[in-house]
């Protein structure tokens, strides 16, 4: 187990450093190893995965040792760890088959797949790790690596920016996420996974709100929740492989699985709040992608939107069905961020939706992998979405009515701005040259659309077997195979994606290059429009309170700091150093005076001062 955890971690590594060292000219051959490399990664997780019967694996070795305290590196191998090194192996695997023909004429691609490699290191990290301290490492290292891949085309003002923006946000969420790690050591004396939970077992009293709102600012970040969601939609400025791969299958879904590694740790106060952020986000984000013209935007807020479902799943205590959703989510989110991905590339590179129409008759499998796609998160019947979907539904149903009015809406809303992404990008007619010459791209990037298309479909029925998936998803995914005889929510779960479906229908069967919202109803447009001026609020925030507070702190460093304080010190020991030089002239009737004067100087003090 040990020798396989290692090979497979560090394999992405060794195949990032070989391309940093030797094939930065060689695009060809960068690309052929990273896919080998990620071909690996597969072969070597599904060993790991199956490979052994005990349901929990652990092992770590010191790492760093000072005095009583020491930091050590180890694994743990359980049931959210076996999930999610499937989904990243198996998902990155297709990404990087898909980036072969997507990037094939990008004369930068070593760098590309060199980032790649090492975004596979830091997930694969984060996955296997057994203690918060080693969680965090890899952490940053996802950060640093997904700020590669969103920059890879840096010398656009959008990509430069947008990898900025997504670094800074996300270091603000870290920030919290270090201080949650600092009070549980400080709390438990321990970082270690397995031991917190006996700990918090035994101490349950040791568990405040404050330590876990600390450690769910990293699922904040990572995840781009409130109020630290402004970063995902503008990471879309990056090659649509890389947006399939961190901002849909694996990097967002790091939040998800922190919160899984740390359940233990919450409090009821916690979770109720989770709950609550996460499904305003699934509503809010509906909003926003209904108005969205980029097609990798609207797939972005959907992510948003089914990421809150998630949390709200977790909030509500449900942590298997929110394990749940993650999967098939990756699944048939991963699938429409590749079949944008084959319409960006069949249409030289347009984004804008309603500069597209009729690509079903031009592209017919990417027409129907994306269109699998669209059934599956909008929660159409026996996809793998209905399943995952109304079972976060169902517990909220039962358990928090409030919140499953807010899901439900939010379900509606899915399915309007994903039918309507389908139905102004794929029929009717052409709306732009790009679109009327538009042609089916290679299997190597319709291969990936099949398979994950594949999953999407029976991803769901796993679930339907939970004496065989219990200790994989959870004891509460019972839920799940309970779906079919719950009529009254198998209606209710129905109903949203028609009501979806016949919205979309009306309004976006038969599109000009204008959307038909922005006629019948501007001001509700300009509304969503706005996203509530979250960005507007934060660059109101830097330029008039963060940038002048800098300011004047420099200011105040450069006066009081290093003037006043080291230069002025430094120039009062300069004085005297000058006075004592000016006593040493080389004389002997000088000394004498010098000696007479402080003879008499020390009689008076003793005499005068103290008598």
């Amino acid at each position: 187990m040990i020798s396989l955890a290692l090979s497979m971690l560090f394999l992405p590594l060794l195949s990032a450093l070989v391309t940093l060292l030797f094939l930065r000219k060689n695009g060809n051959l960068a690309s052929l190893l990273s896919v080998c490399t990620s071909a690996g990664i597969l072969i070597l997780a599904l060993s790991l995965i199956f490979g052994f019967e005990e349901d929990v694996q652990a092992w770590d070795t010191t790492w760093f040792a000072m005095g009583g305290w020491e930091l050590r590196f180890g694994f743990l191998i359980d049931a959210p760890a076996r999930l999610l090194l499937f989904i990243v192996a198996f998902v990155g695997f297709l990404i990087h088959l898909f980036s072969l023909g997507y990037m094939a004429h990008d004369s930068a691609r070593p760098r590309y797949f060199g980032g790649l490699s090492i975004f596979m290191f830091s997930m694969l990290g984060i996955t296997l790790a057994d203690n918060l301290i080693m969680i965090f490492v890899f952490w940053e290292l996802v950060g640093f690596s997904s700020y590669l891949l969103i920059a890879h085309y840096f010398k656009t003002d959008e990509a430069s920016k947008a990898s900025r923006k997504a670094f800074i946000v996300n270091r603000v969420g870290d920030f919290g996420f270090l201080i949650g790690i600092v009070l549980t050591y400080w709390s438990f004396g321990t970082v270690n996974l397995i031991e917190l939970a006996d700990l918090s077992d035994f101490s349950p009293s040791l568990v405040t709100t404050s330590l876990c709102l600390a450690l769910a600012c990293g699922f904040i970040g990572k995840s781009a929740q409130f109020p630290l969601h402004v970063w995902l939609p503008d990471a879309m400025a990056g090659p649509t492989p890389v947006s399939a791969l961190i901002h849909a299958a694996t990097m967002v879904a790091a939040g998800i699985y922190l919160l899984l590694r740390i359940d233990f740790l919450f409090t009821d106060q916690a979770l109720g709040l989770i709950a609550f952020l996460g499904a305003a986000m699934g509503l809010y984000a509906g909003f926003c992608a209904l108005v969205q013209k980029d097609i990798k935007k609207i797939l972005a807020y959907s992510t948003l939107s089914q990421l809150g479902y998630m949390a709200a799943a977790f909030g509500l205590g449900a942590p298997g069905v929110a394990l749940f959703h993650l999967t098939t989510h990756a699944f048939f989110k991963a699938l429409m961020f590749l079949g944008s991905g084959s319409v960006i590339h069949a249409c030289h590179h347009e984004q804008n939706i309603f500069k597209y129409g009729g690509l079903r008759n031009r592209m017919p499998i990417t027409a129907l992998t994306f269109l699998v796609g669209v059934l599956a998160i909008s929660g159409v019947n026996f996809l793998s979405g209905y399943f995952s979907k109304d079972a976060i539904l169902l517990w909220a149903y039962n358990f928090n009515m409030p919140i499953f009015i807010i899901l439900y809406a939010g379900a509606i809303l899915t399915a309007v701005y994903m039918f309507r992404l389908y139905f102004i990008t794929f029929e009717g007619q052409p709306r732009s040259e790009s679109a009327t010459n538009a042609t089916e791209n290679s299997f190597l990037m319709t291969g990936p659309l099949l398979t994950l298309a594949v999953l999407s479909i029976v991803g769901g029925y796993f679930a339907l077997y939970p004496q065989r998936l219990g200790a994989y998803l959870g004891p509460d995914l019972a839920v799940v195979s309970s779906l079919p005889h719950h009529m009254w929510m198998v209606v209710l779960g129905t109903s949203a994606w028609i009501i979806g479906l016949l919205f979309a229908r009306s309004f976006y069967w038969k599109v000009d290059q204008v959307d038909p919202l922005t006629r019948r109803y501007p001001g509700f447009y300009e509304i969503c429009q706005s996203k509530l001026y979250f960005d507007e609020i934060y660059r109101f925030y830097v330029d008039k309170i963060q940038d002048p507070a800098a300011r004047f702190l420099e200011i105040m460093e450069l006066l009081f700091i290093s003037g006043l304080m080291v230069r002025g010190s430094a120039g009062v020991t300069a004085l005297f150093s000058m006075l004592a030089k000016a006593c040493y002239v080389g004389r002997i009737h000088a000394y004498i005076i010098w000696f007479m004067v402080g003879t008499l100087g020390f009689l008076f003090y003793s005499a005068v001062l103290l008598d």
